[in-house]
């Protein structure tokens, strides 16, 4: 079975490409924390659009919990044609408010299992393949009071760029993906309405990202910024002087907290 493999289905981005994923008739293998919600995905998907769906629950904070979902695609013998790394925690807070417990959770699913399991997935592939990972625009320049999500997606951004380049030997298109604001989670619709114009032009949809995502990554672009005005703030930082950029942050940011996991 030949599958496009989705990290974080039941989430609203993760769910929009599963849907995106279907519609173009790919047999999905999909993972996330609840299998009960997996469940019923998988169910709507099957009977709305008629393609395969596997699923196989998975805390990608636990070490032994990844490696059975590897075990699972090996025992399978899926073929894996695209990988899409969407699962994430979007914890925002001042480094001296997180606890130990919420820096290794937020290190772990944002980086390790990402990584991870891309290098496992891939070597379950044969030919050609696409990797298109979920990165963020708070990764493009350091972010007072989002420093550590903004590391992790850096860090992604970096990794996945490089593979861009690395990886085109073998016939893996890799696309990074840095979207601003996606209207998900009921408190993140909240923050997008708090930011005023700044985040009405910022903000996504979740389908708006994955259909796109899922052209720029046929095209085999390096790197996607989703929608005009975040293009424009994405050129906006790399050229503007970093003091000036990281002043602009810590003040915008200071007083907004996240931490829905």
């Amino acid at each position: 079975m030949t599958v496009t493999f989705i990290s974080g289905a039941t989430g609203g981005i993760g769910k929009a490409f599963a849907f995106a994923c279907a519609l173009k008739g790919y047999d999905l293998f999909l993972t996330g924390r609840s299998e009960e919600k997996l469940s019923a995905l998988k169910e709507e998907i099957e009977k709305g659009y008629g393609v395969s769906v596997e699923i196989f629950p998975c805390d990608l904070t636990n070490s032994e919990d990844r490696a059975a979902l590897l075990d699972f695609a090996k025992s399978k013998e899926f073929i894996v044609e695209r990988i899409v790394n969407v699962a994430g925690v979007d914890t925002q807070l001042a480094f001296k408010d997180y606890t130990a417990e919420k820096l290794i959770f937020q290190v772990r699913v944002n980086v390790e299992a990402t990584l991870y399991l891309t290098h496992g997935l891939l070597a379950l592939k044969k030919g050609n393949a696409e990797v298109i990972t979920i990165s963020s625009m708070s990764g493009v320049s350091p972010m007072p009071y989002f420093a550590v999500y903004s590391g992790t997606k850096a860090l992604l951004t970096n990794v996945f760029t490089s593979l861009h380049y690395e990886l085109k030997k073998d016939g893996v298109k890799v696309t990074t993906v840095l979207p601003g604001g996606v209207y998900t989670r009921p408190d993140i619709v909240e923050q997008i309405k708090e930011q005023g114009l700044w985040g009405k032009l910022s903000a996504k949809t979740p389908e708006f990202v994955a259909e796109r995502s899922l052209k720029a990554v046929k095209k085999n672009k390096m790197i996607y910024v989703p929608g005009g005005f975040n293009k424009f703030l994405y050129f906006l930082m790399k050229i503007a002087p970093k003091r000036i950029v990281l002043g602009f942050i810590a003040k915008r940011w200071k007083t907004q907290k996240k931490d829905a996991f």
